[in-house]
């Protein structure tokens, strides 16, 4: 019987992102993950991007208010847009449930906040 280690060393061949994903798409996956403003620097190196596409990017993501941009600083610093995701959130609920079903879980949710 071999020996079972359940932290097993950490594969340093495995690439970080899968096959075929564009730089677009990781910036956006990165700058999604970020809780604070963060350099277009460092949000480079965690896309495996060069810094000027990243903040070619991050640009372009910023006039389509997903991202804040704070160019002010320097390096220039971006951090998710918290509205948009929120509104994202409440568009995908507005789509997926009826206006009935929408004011009975608003209804349900403010019981249970009574109740506590």
């Amino acid at each position: 019987m071999t020996e079972f280690d359940p932290a097993p060393e950490p594969d340093t061949d495995q690439p970080r992102w899968q096959e075929g994903s564009d730089t677009f798409s990781r910036v956006y996956d990165v700058i999604l993950g970020v809780t604070s403003p963060t350099a277009y620097t460092d949000i480079a190196e965690l896309a495996d991007c060069s810094p000027n596409t990243a903040k070619k990017h991050l640009d372009r993501l910023t006039e389509m208010g997903i991202v804040r941009a704070h160019r002010e600083s320097r390096p220039a610093t971006y951090e998710r847009n918290a509205g948009y995701l929120e509104w994202q959130d409440a568009n995908r609920v507005a789509s997926d449930l009826s206006v009935e079903e929408i004011v009975d879980r608003v209804a349900e949710s403010r019981r249970a906040t009574l109740r506590v």
